[in-house]
């Protein structure tokens, strides 16, 4: 099936009807979450729909303390198989010395998300991430599906209104990322993250919108 065929089969679907439907379509599914302040809501659908559904987490080192508990706290309360994907140990250690997310936050990212993330997709068909249109406007264009080089990706919650996400959350009782009671509405790491409404706490005074993974 072409890309197409697929978003127009997964258009009017609802986000669980999509992520069903994914299963029949295909096999080898890589699913990637952040743990940021809209995870829970794909994580939750996920462990409906397939419960052994694995989950990677690009652990940059970088992370605030409070997003890796909200990690662990999601994970206990779902019952959730992650894994921690890490760049390699020297670059990671080069950037940490270098302060490259100051100088250079593009090879930052590279290096501590981008690379570690490649060396993975080689074994997975299909990539799964919850980016959604009302994020920042590279994604208001975003489809359900769309080719990233050598890979599928799918948002299933690409759609979904800011108001059904906060009802989401409400109605499922998930817990918010620690975090968002303190003014962050996007959260990434911790060097590169302020306080701000949508993504704008991202990059602060940089052209930068976008690690480089969804680019």
């Amino acid at each position: 099936m072409n890309l197409d065929s697929l978003n127009e089969k997964y258009r009017t679907l609802s986000p669980e009807e999509r992520i069903r439907a994914l299963y029949g379509d295909f096999s080898r599914v890589l699913f990637t979450s952040s743990f940021g302040t809209s995870s829970a809501i794909l994580l939750h659908l996920f462990n409906k729909v397939n419960s052994a559904q694995a989950v990677q987490f690009l652990d940059t080192t970088y992370h605030f303390a409070e997003t890796l508990q909200y990690k662990d706290q999601l994970t206990e309360l779902l019952g959730l198989h992650v894994i921690d994907v890490q760049p390699e140990e020297w670059k990671n250690k080069f950037t940490r010395e270098d302060h490259t997310w100051s100088k250079d936050p593009d090879l930052c990212c590279s290096i501590n998300k981008v690379e570690p993330l490649d060396k993975i997709k080689p074994g997975f068909e299909i990539w799964v991430s919850g980016l959604m249109q009302t994020q920042n406007s590279h994604r208001q264009s975003m489809n359900v599906f769309e080719q990233k080089e050598d890979i599928i990706k799918f948002y299933p919650i690409i759609d979904m209104e800011e108001k059904t996400s906060k009802e989401y959350l409400l109605l499922n009782n998930l817990p918010p990322h620690p975090l968002v009671a303190h003014g962050f509405a996007s959260v990434g790491c911790i060097h590169c993250t302020v306080k701000g409404r949508g993504r704008e706490g991202r990059w602060v005074n940089r052209s930068k919108t976008e690690c480089g993974l969804h680019l």
